[in-house]
């Protein structure tokens, strides 16, 4: 468990990520996709997330309510980093920052606990939401590239 001021993240179980499906509506920053909830899917997409050794997946937590999933995937050790991946419910949980606080929590756990040096994000063009977040964590934007932007943050030493 990771515990922040607004957001908790604890490690994903099925059970959390069906509570998160359940209720999730897709952005249409990130997606045109139609979404309906379907618990074989549910179930497929949680079991190859979790056995995948080289990702780390958390549920958001706020007063014990999940409102996303955040993840740490294509963590590569010896290259030491990792790309960030951040979801969230609906539109009535962002705009709090519950999903800044969340990235934040797993930027330092990428840093601090697993001893990355790197971590890689991407967001839409169209989604600015995301794109300002990542900006303002101390991202640095690389390259647009087939309708998507691309970041990098590189771990401060001491």
């Amino acid at each position: 468990m990771i515990k922040g001021k607004l957001v908790t993240l604890v490690p994903y179980t099925n059970e959390l990520c069906h509570d998160f499906y359940r209720g999730y509506v897709p952005d249409s920053q990130m997606t045109y996709d139609e979404y309906s909830y379907d618990q074989g899917i549910v179930d497929d997409y949680f079991e190859l997330k979790t056995s995948e050794s080289n990702r780390r997946i958390f549920a958001i937590l706020v007063n014990d309510k999940v409102i996303g999933e955040i993840q740490l995937k294509y963590i590569d050790y010896s290259k030491k980093h990792a790309t960030l991946s951040i979801h969230l419910k609906d539109d009535s949980v962002k705009g709090k920052g519950y999903g800044t606080e969340a990235e934040n929590l797993i930027i330092n756990y990428a840093f601090n606990a697993l001893n990355l040096d790197k971590i890689l994000a991407d967001a839409t063009f169209r989604n600015e939401r995301s794109k300002h977040i990542l900006r303002k964590l101390g991202f640095r934007h690389i390259k647009d590239e087939n309708e998507m932007s691309y970041f990098e943050l590189e771990k401060i030493e001491d």
